[in-house]
């Protein structure tokens, strides 16, 4: 699997259940790593969502312990265990989190290539994810220059799980 998220400075990604900021660049980036790929979200990520809609031209998944929720568009699970069911049966690497915060947290390990737009700025955010930087098994494999637009500082960076060798 792999995991999409843009954050700031302390690793914020959210404030009031929106975006920290809109960077049309990050969200083109998103939208090509992510189209006809699957993505697993959240119930409060599916809600922020336009329209609190499915994204289009991708499998929409979204992880709920609210048993009654039904997603036209999407398939709703309800534990980790199902989850992992349902995406068996794609490519791990066209398996996309992409929020929110206690999914990130919660599936973080599972993953082996994460796309982290780092933002530089601090949104005083009230959703954080793990600092990925302090995280041993993984390391920077790839990262673009650094851009601006709309006056905020940003850089995609690509992270890669270390591969441990086992001692014989």
């Amino acid at each position: 699997m792999n995991l999409i998220v843009a954050c700031d400075e302390k690793w914020g990604i959210g404030k009031d259940g929106k975006l920290l900021c809109y960077i049309p660049t990050d969200l083109k980036y998103f939208k090509e790593k992510t189209t006809g790929k699957v993505v697993v979200m959240g119930r409060s990520t599916l809600e922020s969502l336009p329209k609190s809609k499915p994204l289009p031209n991708r499998t929409n998944i979204v992880l709920t312990r609210k048993k009654d929720l039904e997603v036209p568009g999407a398939t709703v699970v309800h534990s980790i265990e199902e989850l992992y069911e349902t995406v068996n049966g794609y490519v791990p690497g066209d398996v996309f989190i992409m929020g929110g915060a206690s999914v990130y947290n919660e599936l973080l390990m599972n993953c082996d290539s994460l796309y982290i737009t780092k933002i530089y700025a601090d949104f005083d955010a009230d959703c954080h994810i793990k600092n990925v930087d302090e995280i041993p098994q993984f390391k920077v494999v790839w990262k673009s220059e650094e851009m601006e637009e709309n006056g905020i500082r940003f850089q995609f960076f690509e992270y890669k799980r270390k591969i441990v060798k086992k001692e014989k």
